[in-house]
C-alpha cells in the first residue's frame, strides 16, 4: 500500500487520488495535501481507528501517534519517563508504533523551497533515531527514521546527504510513502 504525500507549508489536507492507477492505486494508497495526519490516512486505507489505537479487522496492530500524543499514549503508560533517557522531549511529526512488528516508524516530513535551515537538519536523522531507540528499546521495540521529503530535496546538492540518510540506516521518500514500509 502508497501513502502518496504532498507537503504545503508544513501542513496537509487529505484529498482522493485522482492521478490514475485505477482501482489498485485507489486500494494501495491515498493522497495527502495540507493538513492530513496518517491516522486519516490509515481510516481511508481501511484500518479502525479509535483513540490512537489502529485495529485491521478488530485486531489491535498499533498506534498512530504524533508530537506530544507519542508519550501520552505509547511511553508514560508503559512506564517510560523520558527525561531519565534524553535531555530533550523528541515530537515526531508522525509515529505508528507497530504492535506486530515491534518497531516505531518515526515519519518526519520536510517541506523546503528556498535554500534554509532543513537543508541541515537532514543529516541529523542518525541522531534523533539513536535519541528514539533509547526509549523504544526498553519496550522491546526497534526504530525506523524515516523522512517524507517534496521535490526540492531531488537537486543534485542533496545527493550526498541522501546518501547519508540511507547510509545510516534511516529511509526517505518523496512525496509518498509505502505503508509496507511501515509493517502494513
Amino acid at each position: 500500500m502508497y501513502i502518496l504525500i504532498n507537503i504545503i507549508r508544513g501542513t496537509m489536507k487529505m484529498t482522493r487520488n485522482t492521478h490514475g492507477g485505477g482501482a489498485q492505486t485507489n486500494i494501495n494508497g491515498l493522497r495527502f495535501e495540507d493538513e492530513t495526519s496518517l491516522e486519516d490516512v490509515l481510516q481511508d486505507a481501511g484500518y479502525k481507528v479509535i483513540n490512537k489505537e489502529v485495529y485491521d479487522n478488530n485486531e489491535f496492530i498499533g498506534l498512530s501517534v504524533s508530537k506530544h500524543s507519542l508519550y501520552e499514549y505509547f511511553l508514560t503508560p508503559n512506564g517510560i519517563d523520558y527525561k531519565k533517557y534524553n535531555s530533550v522531549k523528541w515530537l515526531p511529526d508522525e509515529c505508528f508504533v507497530n504492535n506486530k512488528t515491534k518497531i516505531g516508524y518515526i515519519i518526519e516530513k520536510k517541506f523546503q523551497n528556498s535554500y534554509g535551515s532543513v537543508d541541515e537538519k537532514l543529516a541529523a536523522c542518525d541522531f534523533k533515531k539513536r535519541e528514539y531507540l533509547k526509549l523504544f528499546s526498553l519496550l522491546g521495540y526497534d526504530v525506523e527514521y524515516i523522512y517524507v521529503l517534496n521535490d526540492w530535496f531531488k537537486k543534485p546538492k542533496y545527493k550526498d546527504v541522501l546518501e547519508y540518510i540511507r547510509a545510516v540506516g534511516c529511509y526517505y521518500y518523496f512525496d509518498e510513502i509505502p505503508l509496507s514500509c511501515i509493517g502494513l
